[in-house]
């Protein structure tokens, strides 16, 4: 398995080959998978930036989330649809869900939605992750990572 900053350079060279700008909406992760992607080759050529809606209020007004519950699906691929429009890029990954170490929301701990959303669509996974906090972040971190870079390459 790749670490996130071998995916962030994978990522890079994806986008720089097919000329796609990308965008991170970010909530559990709180910023880490934007750091990675910064960090990789050429990143101004490609990565425009990203949004973190750590609290819901913050998802609803500036990700135009639908106002409810946020560790879904739902709102996940709502995350990564409003980055796409706010950021006009060609994709943005979302990351949403449950980081502990308490559970919220009916789920437990762990529970961790990562969608991707480009001009084919979107798509959305749900993991469930064992471990402290930090360690389902940096867990939630990698799934993102490789599910922008298997769409990435698609497209």
């Amino acid at each position: 398995m790749a670490d996130a900053f071998e995916l962030g350079e994978r990522v890079g060279a994806a986008a720089l080959g097919k000329g796609l700008r990308i965008a991170v909406a970010e909530s559990l992760t709180s910023g880490v998978i934007a750091s990675r992607l910064g960090a990789a080759a050429k990143s101004s050529d490609w990565f425009a930036g990203g949004v973190v809606a750590y609290a819901a209020e913050a998802k609803f007004r500036v990700l135009k989330v639908d106002p409810g519950p946020v560790a879904n699906a739902r709102c996940a691929v709502q995350m990564a649809k409003g980055c796409v429009q706010l950021l006009d890029v060609d994709l943005a990954v979302a990351v949403t869900g449950v980081g502990g170490p308490e559970p919220d929301e009916g789920h437990p701990p762990g529970t961790v939605y990562v969608a991707v959303s480009s001009a084919v669509g979107e798509v959305v996974d749900q993991h469930r992750f064992d471990g402290e906090p930090s360690e389902v972040v940096a867990r939630a971190t990698t799934a993102a990572l490789e599910m922008l870079l298997a769409v990435a390459e698609k497209l």
